[in-house]
């Protein structure tokens, strides 16, 4: 007996090691395996936060529409106006996607978004402009400050009898409004954001070496990012209205845009298709006013001003 227990316990490296193979591969095996449960419940929980975060967001804007509904559905059950003057939403959809499917309605949208376009762009570039130089000159500040405010609160339909005088019946003539209309926010807007950048990232910026413009580039402008974007999205409101307001009142030639849509079926006494232009219009603000609120949330996460 003594003989053979010394035979196990003298038993060749070789032969131990491939008793324990079998279950170091096991060992793996069951490792490998909760890994891949690990990774398949966070990609689940994932998944689910992603869902939660989309409802979470969905879900008040569709009940917003519910009730929206409901009360215009209510105004016309109570017979306030004849449904040929104020049809409900059953009969406004129907004409709604008719206008939807055919090629003149879209040629009438690329044509006004077009000139939002161009108008906001412009904008852009007269308000960032005025912005910079108002923001940095003090004699500026105190010249044109006051005036900036009081070009916002204007309301922009005041200036379409002189932009009809100054450029006729033409592009220029809206063109000219919107960018009064959206350009004295986005200049307010960057003026806000470098008045209120911490003075403790001004020394710091001097500390390390940057001065004059570099300061500016490199440290005011990031740092005044979410005022300027605030700005950028109430001026695009004051652009849009401006806009809509000029399809309206400056018709030029053959040209068929949403305002032309609109005013033609006020001619015509065409309630149906001038609501559901009124909803394009609604649904087109409603959009771009979503891609500012995605562009500020970034730039909020980008520096660290948002969870």
């Amino acid at each position: 007996m003594a003989h053979d227990t010394t035979s196990r316990n003298d038993a060749p490296p070789e032969v131990a090691a491939t008793g324990d193979a079998p279950a170091a591969s096991t060992a793996d095996r069951l490792n490998r395996e909760l890994a891949g449960l690990d990774a398949l419940e966070l990609g689940g929980g994932t998944g689910r936060r992603l869902l939660q975060r989309t409802w979470s967001a969905l879900w008040p804007m569709a009940a917003a529409v519910v009730i929206a509904l409901l009360a215009w559905q209510a105004v016309v059950w109570s017979g306030w106006k004849d449904p040929w003057v104020l049809p409900g939403p059953r009969d406004t959809f129907p004409v709604l996607w008719d206008q939807v499917t055919s090629s003149r309605f879209w040629k009438a949208v690329a044509l006004t978004m077009q000139r939002a376009i161009i108008g906001f762009a412009l904008s852009i570039a007269v308000g960032v402009v005025v912005g910079a130089l108002v923001s940095q000159f003090r004699v500026l500040r105190r010249a044109f400050g006051s005036l900036i405010t009081g070009l916002q609160t204007m309301p922009s339909i005041a200036w379409f009898p002189l932009a009809i005088l100054l450029f006729k019946l033409s592009e220029s003539a809206i063109l000219f409004v919107v960018v009064l209309g959206a350009a004295p926010s986005i200049a307010n807007g960057l003026i806000a954001g470098v008045d209120y950048t911490p003075p403790i990232l001004l020394r710091a910026g001097k500390v390390m070496g940057l001065r004059g413009f570099n300061l500016y580039r490199h440290l005011v402008l990031p740092a005044s990012l979410p005022s300027f974007i605030a700005g950028l999205k109430q001026g695009w409101a004051f652009a849009w209205r401006s806009l809509m307001a000029g399809e309206l009142l400056v018709i030029i030639g053959s040209t068929t845009s949403l305002g032309v849509l609109l005013s033609q079926a006020r001619e015509l006494n065409n309630t149906a298709d001038m609501i559901s232009y009124m909803i394009v219009i609604l649904v087109i603000g409603i959009v771009i006013d979503q891609l500012f609120g995605v562009l500020d949330r970034a730039v909020r996460g980008r520096w660290g001003l948002e969870d």
